[in-house]
């Protein structure tokens, strides 16, 4: 990897061309001039490093089998009491995700044996689409609560803000893909920040401004981060992320307080005594007595109390917690050590990426799958306000795990391309 950059950097440094063409243009010779010339321009037009296709990365193929594995028996575990007395079937919420399960990893197969860089073609386009849904969902969508985040298309009910996420990370990547040499280029302030900063900064604040007229402010939360990290990836410049951090947590905090619901959470969380325990705070206290009871080794596989009407729906947002309770601190640090092990494992796919676009595909869907973990487990053991996100690969959802199967489709397909030195 390097070596690869050293080669890219020599090409792509201003200054070397420039001592080049001063050292041309001081040759008395004719015929030394061209030769000179000839070995001056030959590396600017032949690739660097060339692309070597091969099998999908399987050390992540088998985290994530594992993932899904442990998720599937946690959904059912957590679920088949609430299930019985909802719906009248154990195995109600078991067989759905089931279903989704064994349709998004035919899917994941299928989207890992595509060229990733059919992607890239379709990545502007989706974009624009699903800005235009953004938009929509304020004045056309179906209300949750006090949140509008759904909108319907004939049959099809989904948040439009969960598919951007993914078109955001292709976006930010396509876009900085395109202007690499001006993002890193950082003896030239004015134009390293303008392309490196405040355009993609321009595209992520556009899709979290939409995403705020939902009142979803976790999503809003999510989008930045995600966003931040693909620009971080790409060399921008760490002062003005920095900045932007800065202006955009001031934003939403002001947001915040200005939104009844998402202030009432914030009251929540730092002042529960001041609130019914039966009624605002009823699910975060049953989650912490859910991870508390737990210990060391857990009361044992599917013998978890909480999730008996206790914890709500606790197939959902709070599975970490029946898992807790279950699995005891070994099963909770066993979940951990899986993601940090997926977040590990895309890391090394994103270095050995062939091309810039690429490695920051992946490096945002794994900086997306480890932002949402992270944060659930916050939420759970009520170190965050609860916000409503799931756990990946674990919470029940059958759109969602469709959406995380494609995700994952992508990085297998961008595992199965690295690169060599050209010699």
């Amino acid at each position: 990897m390097n070596n690869t950059n050293n080669v890219r950097n020599k090409v792509n440094n201003p200054s070397v061309k420039a001592t080049n063409n001063r050292a041309n243009s001081n040759t008395a010779d004719k015929s030394q001039h061209k030769r000179t010339a000839k070995r001056v321009v030959k590396p600017v037009q032949e690739p660097s490093v060339i692309r070597i296709k091969g099998s999908f990365d399987r050390p992540m193929l088998i985290i994530i089998i594992l993932l899904l594995c442990f998720g599937s028996i946690m959904v059912f575990s957590s679920s088949f009491a609430s299930a019985l007395t909802l719906k009248d079937d154990s195995y109600y919420y078991i067989k759905r995700q089931l279903i989704f399960l064994i349709a998004g990893f035919v899917i994941m197969i299928a989207v890992s044996r595509i060229d990733y860089r059919i992607f890239r073609r379709i990545t502007v386009v989706g974009f624009i689409i699903l800005l235009f849904l953004l938009a929509l969902v304020p004045i056309f969508g179906l209300s949750e609560g006090q949140a509008v985040r759904w909108i319907k298309l004939g049959p099809i009910r989904f948040q439009p803000s969960e598919p951007m996420k993914t078109f955001l990370i292709l976006m930010l990547a396509h876009y900085c893909a395109t202007y690499q040499n001006k993002i890193v280029d950082h003896r030239d302030f004015k134009t390293s920040s303008l392309y490196g900063n405040l355009y993609p900064y321009i595209i992520v604040g556009t899709v979290c401004f939409l995403v705020a007229l939902e009142k979803h402010f976790s999503g809003v939360i999510i989008i930045f981060l995600i966003g931040t990290i693909v620009i971080f990836a790409s060399g921008a410049r760490k002062f003005w992320m920095i900045a932007a951090g800065g202006v955009g947590g001031t934003v939403v905090l002001i947001a915040i307080l200005f939104t009844g619901y998402a202030k009432s959470r914030i009251d929540t969380w730092l002042h529960p005594e001041k609130f019914d325990q039966t009624g605002e705070i009823w699910q975060t206290l049953q989650g912490l007595n859910a991870v508390g009871s737990g210990g060391f080794l857990g009361v044992g596989l599917g013998n978890s109390y909480q999730k008996y009407n206790y914890v709500a729906a606790p197939q959902n947002d709070f599975i970490f917690s029946i898992l807790c309770e279950e699995l005891g601190f070994v099963g909770a640090m066993a979940v951990i050590a899986l993601f940090v092990a997926f977040v590990w494992r895309g890391f090394i796919i994103a270095m050995k990426a062939p091309d810039t676009f690429s490695s920051l595909v992946v490096i945002g869907i794994i900086g997306k799958v480890g932002i949402q973990a992270i944060l659930n487990i916050c939420v759970v053991t009520a170190l965050i306000p609860n916000t409503g996100i799931t756990l990946p690969f674990f919470s029940y959802g059958g759109s969602a795990m469709l959406l995380l199967l494609v995700e994952m489709g992508i990085v297998l397909s961008v595992s199965r391309y690295s690169y060599q030195d050209k010699q």
